[in-house]
């Protein structure tokens, strides 16, 4: 009765498990595993985006695929910021970067194509390739007091594929390794594109939360076809707005005909709800309170975790350049997900386990540097205590 591109294990696992039965018996929580900016305490300025949300030209229906013009103009000018020339023009509004991958894995993919994906990397992709009858092919990312890319994965991955491959996704930065795409490493991956006639399709949605300068976005790339995807999601942790966009760059005419084909995907659907887009320019406007604050607090809970790390040895911080993740290298006492539960049971904290993100081995759990730092003190403390008793 059902397609097959939803048969999923549709069980719940027991790391969920585990944690449902804390929450209903009432137990003590330490959460680290924060992803939602809207309750973690950021002070917002409430009235001026409730204002902006009662605009009477959206009283006005006015169809545009697209989306409104002054809103891509407002996301224009947001790139323009980081020195990067996007036109209007190059810019499809959707309702969520899912949505502008959605769009995406339907311009370029025919069923049972692949797209190339690092691992390390966020585990939803899969779910969305499910929906889009899409392959995934991992390529690896590599540790050595940083991360990168490691390119022989990547073209062994391309070459050994079974499937036609039609683009290469990278997160900047990663989630949750916090690492960016160095400019050597976009330069050899724009040759490895071109050699293989691949599009690039680059995740930017944690891209201003950069622990240095803020890296040049996938938006100024122009040697081979670029989709940039980002949002109000993470740059204003307005997440319940629903506002994303994909910016397309790359040589002419194959960004044209992107453009071309992605606008009537997008008027097939026509998405964007009108309040919302005539708003776009003040919530935007919010990620300049809202990135002092979330910054302000990753940079001192990442303080306040190197600095529990130095008193003892048997766990380190991996680096991280960016993000609102950490990782924790801790000793395999079996797998990660067996101590993430363990940790939650014994210890009342909450972290998550590195195979939820594909990590290659045991040994690596991941924490949000969001938490409200008394609770980030606390479970981290307890953690470490709870690591080196076993």
């Amino acid at each position: 009765m059902f397609s097959h591109r939803t048969s999923w294990n549709l069980g719940t696992n027991r790391y969920t498990e585990a944690l449902d039965a804390h929450r209903r018996a009432g137990r003590e929580l330490l959460d680290l595993t924060a992803s939602n900016p809207t309750t973690v305490g950021l002070q917002y300025h409430e009235d001026n985006l409730l204002h902006a949300l009662t605009s009477r030209e959206a009283v006005t229906y006015e169809p545009a695929p697209k989306g409104l013009l002054s809103a891509r103009e407002a996301v224009a000018a947001y790139y323009a910021e980081k020195g990067s020339a996007i036109s209007p023009d190059d810019l499809t509004l959707t309702t969520s970067t899912s949505e502008a991958y959605s769009f995406i894995f339907r311009l370029l993919c025919d069923p049972d194509d692949a797209v190339l994906i690092p691992a390390p990397s966020y585990p939803l992709f899969d779910f969305l390739a499910d929906l889009n009858d899409v392959k995934l092919v991992p390529y690896q990312l590599i540790y050595d007091h940083g991360w990168q890319i490691d390119f022989h994965s990547l073209r062994q991955a391309i070459d050994g594929a079974k499937m036609r491959c039609r683009a290469v996704l990278v997160v900047h930065p990663n989630n949750p390794t916090g690492s960016y795409i160095k400019p050597h490493e976009l330069q050899e991956l724009n040759q490895v594109c071109s050699a293989n006639q691949l599009a690039v399709i680059a995740d930017e949605v944690f891209l201003d939360y950069s622990f240095g300068s803020v890296p040049l976005t996938f938006a100024s790339n122009h040697d081979a076809l670029t989709f940039t995807l980002s949002g109000l999601s993470k740059i204003s942790a307005l997440p319940q707005m629903k506002v994303a966009w994909i910016a397309t760059t790359g040589p002419e005419p194959i960004k044209s005909q992107a453009l071309a084909r992605l606008e009537v995907i997008a008027d097939t659907y026509l998405s964007m709800n009108a309040p919302i887009q005539h708003a776009v320019q003040t919530m935007l406007a919010e990620r300049h309170s809202i990135q002092i604050q979330l910054l302000g607090r990753i940079k001192s809970n990442l303080a306040l975790l190197d600095e529990k790390l130095a008193r003892q040895k048997l766990c380190e911080r991996l680096a991280v350049e960016g993000g609102w993740y950490g990782v924790l290298r801790v000793p395999i006492l079996g797998s990660d997900e067996d101590l993430a539960i363990s940790l939650l049971h014994d210890a009342g904290v909450l972290l998550q386990p590195g195979h939820f993100y594909n990590f290659p081995t045991d040994g690596f759990l991941i924490a949000s540097l969001i938490t409200p730092t008394r609770e980030f003190a606390n479970g981290i403390d307890r953690a470490l205590t709870y690591v080196a008793q076993r």
